[in-house]
């Protein structure tokens, strides 16, 4: 399944791209003088040659033009010479962050089957880039790579069971949540002709509760049980953990605002305390943009 295997993929990635960035660098030189692409060329279809059911090797220059033939195990393609490939994300992510970096699964015009790309830059002895090498693999082959060990699939496998055993408790707490705040309504007989504020607050409480932990169970089920990954710049557990605060910082201010309207009403002096829960909502959400902001940039450098 693609979605099970783009999952698996995400799971290791950080071990691909280690594996790619030790084969380029025990392979590839760089950072010498004289640099050309009969010195790196060699060393590249060594790689190739070595990697089982890779589909290809290239070498572009400094402008991101493709200066090789695409060498794959069939053969080699000459009308790719000459091709620009500076808009790729194996390009310009390898210049801009200035090492060995792997892009994300797409569609190979080879085999027309879902591959990865690595690709590695390459200075000259004065820091200047010259070529930026580049190796096309097989997604299936990469999520081998990746898992050299079995543990990491049944661990997975466990922990995935783990959400969502936890994942349907918390769900059943959220519906009796629910049961109960509508029991409320009849309870306390709240309607139009008999409104009372106290009892529309309880309500109101139980029904905020019951939708904060709804929306982080169903956070754990789309993200780490079906793999439905949308925001694209934060990953793994920090996206559940991006949405289960935002759930806190949600239920905490809307308590606070009713409570700012209770004591308005009933009690002014207990206004501080509404105030010291806004106070930490506000802290919540300075940790929040904090939180999301050093993500983005780790996952900008893996």
């Amino acid at each position: 399944m693609v979605t099970l295997d783009i999952q698996q993929f995400s799971i290791g990635r950080t071990k691909a791209r280690a594996y790619f960035c030790y084969l380029f660098s025990r392979n590839i030189p760089n950072r010498l003088p004289s640099l050309s692409k009969e010195m790196i060329m060699p060393k590249l279809l060594k790689i190739k040659a070595d990697l089982q059911n890779c589909e290809g090797v290239y070498l572009l220059d400094y402008k991101g033009v493709q200066i090789t033939p695409t060498f794959t195990s069939k053969g080699q393609v000459d009308e790719d010479a000459g091709k620009i490939r500076a808009d790729r994300a194996y390009y310009y992510r390898a210049v801009r962050e200035g090492r060995c970096t792997i892009t994300d699964p797409y569609p190979s015009l080879i085999t027309k089957e879902l591959t990865i790309t690595a690709s590695q830059p390459i200075y000259c002895e004065k820091d200047e880039l010259k070529y930026v090498a580049c190796l096309d693999m097989p997604l299936d082959e990469v999520i081998k790579i990746s898992h050299l060990n079995t543990s990491d699939l049944a661990f997975s496998k466990l922990f995935k069971y783990a959400y969502g055993a936890f994942s349907f408790a918390l769900i059943a707490i959220a519906l009796l949540l629910f049961i109960s705040a509508i029991q409320s309504f009849f309870l306390f007989e709240i309607s139009p002709s008999h409104f009372q504020i106290k009892e529309v607050f309880e309500a109101t409480i139980l029904m905020t509760l019951a939708l904060a932990i709804f929306d982080l169970a169903k956070t754990l089920i789309e993200e780490e049980i079906l793999g439905r990954h949308k925001e694209q710049n934060i990953s793994g557990p920090h996206k559940t953990m991006v949405r289960f605060l935002g759930s806190i910082i949600i239920a905490l201010s809307i308590e606070a605002l009713m409570l700012v309207f209770k004591f308005a009403i009933t009690d002014p002096a207990q206004l501080i305390y509404a105030m010291y829960i806004i106070g930490g909502v506000a802290m919540l959400l300075i940790g929040l943009a904090v939180y999301i902001k050093f993500t983005k940039i780790e996952n900008e450098q893996r």
